[in-house]
């Protein structure tokens, strides 16, 4: 009870603080001239990963990676960092949107340029990209002043990282969302096993063990989205947004509210099966959860089922079990102790000591493209306790640890 207690003073605390901090900004905004800021792109150098455009009292970020669905790498999440920390100083603006250059809004972190490092023996850098998305994500998750990003088309991993954190998230009919880091022998990560253990029930579970799909409606319904719009509508919004002269979150909750849509996901959703979800993937173990839906399967003859289990079995039967405890951890953590965590498991990723999945998830998906993964180890039967303990056991003293600003950057949830 007393834990209870402090836990509710820290949230009414962190509450107060961030309303008082919110008019604060709102009083110096208020007081400045709306002409001081140009309304004209303020960068257009088409070598640039990250593009801005300056609106009347807001900036829009532009993902400038199209051939590459906007993949993250370390001088975008660099650049990225800097535009961010500037703009949150800045009185001058109100708020931050984001978006993707061409039809996607981000396909996670670049990790055939990361295989690529790992195969050269730069293992420091492969851990660099992942290092600075977690740490963006952080930052993204306590900012001062309001974030719109609009997810008009794929959405997958470290894309997820950077846009769900923040305030507000625009989902569309073209929106792709997915935690498929199972597939490459890696784990959700960059704040997955947070936003993941969230999920109504077990969904959280489905998702990041089978790296699902889930569209604009869906994102919506669960909650991964905060809107949801057609995409012929972004054009407004984003015009709406460049012309908004304000840094009160209710002010873009209320012009975002005029462009929504409502819908319905459709019977083939997984948000229409979550009872069977709950039953199959509440289970503690991998294998309990594959026994279910095997049991499901011969019963029902159900195709989802049937789907479900060939995605476990294609999977990695190391990143099952990793993910399957990172995100049952993650029930119990705040989004900075995720973070750590899920640092340390890829750091283990990274190193290939205990296992090289990761290099040949990449292979077999993005490189040869062969989609035939040689796993090691090869079954669920063949991974032990210790392999999975070792994942999330501290790092070495000569591996540092994700450094975040905690006491400086307290999250407010």
């Amino acid at each position: 009870m007393q834990s209870f207690t402090r836990t509710q003073c820290r949230v009414r605390h962190c509450y107060r603080f961030f309303i008082n901090e919110f008019q604060r900004r709102t009083r110096n905004f208020s007081s400045c001239s709306s002409s001081a800021v140009s309304d004209k792109l303020l960068i257009n150098d088409t070598d640039s990963f990250v593009l801005v455009e300056g609106n009347a009292s807001s900036r829009t970020v532009i993902l400038n990676r199209p051939s590459v669905l906007n993949a993250l790498n370390v001088p975008l999440m660099s650049r990225l960092r800097k535009l961010y920390e500037s703009y949150e100083g800045n009185p001058d603006i109100g708020f931050v949107v984001m978006k993707g250059n061409g039809n996607a809004f981000c396909a996670g972190a670049d990790i055939v340029s990361v295989r690529d490092m790992i195969k050269k023996g730069n293992i420091e850098g492969s851990k660099e990209i992942f290092r600075r998305v977690y740490g963006f994500a952080y930052l993204l998750h306590t900012y001062l002043k309001p974030n719109v990003a609009i997810l008009d088309g794929v959405t997958m991993g470290g894309g997820a990282a950077i846009s769900i954190p923040g305030t507000f998230r625009i989902a569309t009919e073209k929106t792709v969302y997915a935690t498929p880091e199972t597939l490459i022998g890696l784990h959700p990560d960059a704040g997955a096993s947070f936003h993941l253990s969230h999920l109504p029930g077990y969904l959280g579970e489905y998702l990041g063990l089978t790296g699902d799909r889930l569209n604009g409606v869906e994102m919506i319904a669960c909650g991964l989205a905060t809107h949801y719009a057609h995409s012929t509508k972004v054009r407004e919004i984003e015009e709406c947004l460049k012309n908004l002269v304000t840094d009160d979150p209710s002010v873009i909750e209320t012009s975002l509210e005029k462009y929504s849509d409502f819908d319905y996901p459709d019977n083939n959703s997984v948000l229409k099966r979550l009872e069977m979800v709950d039953k199959c993937f509440g289970h503690d173990s991998v294998e309990e959860i594959i026994d279910a839906l095997e049991s499901e399967a011969a019963k029902t003859r159900d195709v989802w089922c049937e789907s479900a289990l060939k995605k476990l079995k294609y999977a990695s039967p190391l990143s099952l079990k990793v993910s399957l405890r990172s995100i049952r951890e993650g029930r119990f953590q705040t989004l900075d102790q995720c973070l750590i965590r899920e640092f340390r498991l890829t750091s283990r990723a990274m190193s290939c000591q205990i296992s090289s999945d990761f290099c040949e998830g990449v292979r077999a998906r993005m490189v040869d493209k062969d989609q035939a993964p040689k796993w090691d180890p090869p079954s669920l039967a063949h991974v032990t306790h210790d392999m999975v303990d070792q994942y999330f056991s501290p790092l070495s003293p000569l591996e540092p640890e994700l450094d975040l600003p905690t006491k400086q950057r307290e999250a407010f949830t």
